[in-house]
């Protein structure tokens, strides 16, 4: 039967329809095969010049493991000045902010989850390399790191790379997600992700993967099919502070969930996205950082997009169960 479902953190209400598809094999295929551009790839080694100047790389001699470089197609430029302007209802600013490109591995055509841990986890101090510099721009006030994987997704490129940008503002999701986890531990000191946190690993219902450190969960109110995220069991607002032995054990349960899906989807398209609390920052003891994955099988429609509010086809326990069985 299908079902209405709050989001515990942010008021937002999502509807549950399983009568709308059949049981989670029937996205197996959805996302479709991309094409291999090897031949004059930009990503590939050899072919640095055909990127913009490097803004960072992990380099053992010559060769080099992950490389950062400035999007060669930026949607917001870091030389152009801030400025803001009014003109009776409307209001615009400047397109000031950083968009940037991690080249994510050497190798191409193997994707981000076939990666060893520690490669992945070098990919995730990329992140936080990039994410440090940044924030030593006063004009930037938010970094947002995603990850699209797959033509469905949007990627234009199939070598593994995910992005960067750094905006002039907190954008309306992360926003929505602070006020709301502000509110909650205004109301009862507690931290919403911590609670969310302690009550599915005593339900372990949605719960896909336990690690030490981390834990990969189905969100109650998904808005997409096979929607996930990844969480520190520890309370952290900022990815910037983890650790290496924080960044490690991500990376472990990152590698573990996209595995999953790729044997359990047939390596469907992705996106991959990072919410965590705005540059420069202190300790938040209301906000928890987290990545977000959501496999691209499904579509968005005019139901969608007139209402804000989401059909998913197949309910987060069944997503949670069907990726938990799946042996990587």
């Amino acid at each position: 039967m299908p079902e209405l479902r709050k989001d515990p953190v942010v008021d937002r209400w999502v509807i549950i329809a399983p009568e709308r598809a059949d049981r989670p094999q029937a996205w197996l295929r959805r996302g479709g095969e991309d094409g291999d551009d090897a031949a004059g790839c930009p990503f590939c080694p050899g072919n640095e010049a055909m990127t913009p100047p490097e803004l960072y790389a992990l380099r053992d001699g010559p060769a080099w493991s992950v490389r950062v470089v400035p999007n060669r197609y930026p949607a917001l430029r870091t030389e152009i000045q801030l400025s803001r302007e009014g003109r009776g209802s409307f209001d615009r600013m400047s397109g000031t902010g950083a968009h940037e490109v991690i080249i994510e591995t050497p190798q191409h055509g193997v994707s981000l989850g076939q990666l060893p841990a520690k490669q992945v986890s070098a990919v995730l101090s990329a992140w936080q390399v990039r994410m440090r510099d940044l924030a030593r721009d006063e004009r930037l006030r938010c970094a947002l790191l995603f990850k699209n994987e797959g033509l469905a997704a949007g990627a234009t490129l199939s070598h593994a790379h995910s992005q960067l940008m750094a905006l002039p503002l907190v954008p309306a999701e992360l926003t929505e997600e602070m006020s709301a986890a502000r509110d909650h531990f205004g109301r009862k000191e507690r931290c919403i992700y911590c609670d969310v946190i302690a009550q599915e690993l005593l339900e372990k219902e949605r719960v896909i993967h336990e690690g030490e450190r981390f834990v990969s969960l189905a969100p109650f109110a998904s808005r997409s099919p096979f929607e996930t995220l990844i969480l520190p069991r520890a309370h952290q607002s900022g990815f910037e502070q983890a650790d290496a032995l924080e960044l490690a054990a991500c990376a472990e349960e990152l590698r573990t969930l996209l595995r999953k899906i790729e044997v359990a989807l047939e390596r469907p398209a992705l996106t991959l996205f990072l919410h965590t609390a705005p540059l420069r920052e202190a300790e938040l003891p209301w906000y928890h950082w987290h990545l977000t994955v959501k496999p691209t099988v499904a579509g968005v429609g005019g139901f969608e997009w007139g209402s804000g509010c989401f059909i998913n086809p197949t309910p987060p326990e069944e997503a949670a169960r069907f990726l938990r069985q799946t042996e990587v």
